[in-house]
């Protein structure tokens, strides 16, 4: 495939390769669940931690080059029945990195759908992934005294639609975000040439998922 025009000059513009589509793999990320101990099991949620998912040296140029690197966490609680397996609860949350190449410093977010917590300011990248690969306990915990298990979902990317969409908007001389939700998404056409843009700059998401052991709460 033929890179577009457009998608040429964003390259140039931002300082992004422009590398072709590849397949999004994870092979090098580590995703570990602990469960609490037992009689902890109905009162604190597991731990989860992840290692590897910033060691992508494409990665890590893109988030050089202004494009923040975002770990979107989703944990789901299944109860195991006699005849099928339900689902009791899920949650979300999004561990983000941004560099500011003005003040060269790391910043680190964690945001959860109650609150936005600043992690820290970091001058150096191995301080910042240090506190990227921080264990979190997850406030999701079965309400009965059933088997359960936990299945933990871990996207990881570096260029989003969104992201697009204000680069976009900068490129036109618009200096308001477009990510505040002023502006219009676009039409699914636009989107799906939006999506097309994202994986010739060689911004695919990597995913991994893992699975905690059975357990039967006291």
């Amino acid at each position: 495939m033929i890179p577009s025009t457009r998608a040429v000059l964003l390259s140039v513009m931002l300082g992004v390769p422009l590398v072709a589509a590849r397949p999004a793999v994870a092979q090098d990320i580590v995703l570990d669940v602990t469960v609490a101990t037992p009689g902890q099991q109905r009162l604190l949620g597991p731990v989860l931690v992840q290692k590897g998912a910033l060691d992508d040296a494409d990665l890590r140029e893109r988030l050089k080059n202004g494009f923040p690197a975002r770990l979107h966490f989703k944990t789901e609680l299944w109860g195991i029945g006699r005849w099928f397996n339900e689902l009791e609860g899920t949650f979300e949350y999004d561990v983000r990195i941004l560099y500011d190449p003005l003040e060269k410093v790391y910043g680190v977010v964690r945001a959860t759908p109650e609150r936005v917590t600043v992690l820290g300011r970091f001058d150096r990248f191995v301080d910042a992934q240090a506190t990227v690969e921080q264990e979190y306990r997850i406030p999701l915990v079965p309400k009965k005294q059933d088997r359960y298990y936990y299945i933990i979902k871990l996207e990881v990317e570096t260029l989003s639609v969104s992201d697009l969409n204000e680069v976009e908007s900068w490129l036109k001389g618009d200096f308001n975000p477009a990510v505040r939700g002023d502006k219009n998404a676009g039409t699914a056409l636009g989107r799906g040439m939006r999506s097309l843009m994202l994986r010739l700059l060689g911004g695919d998401k990597k995913t991994v998922e893992t699975r905690s052991v059975t357990f039967s709460p006291q």
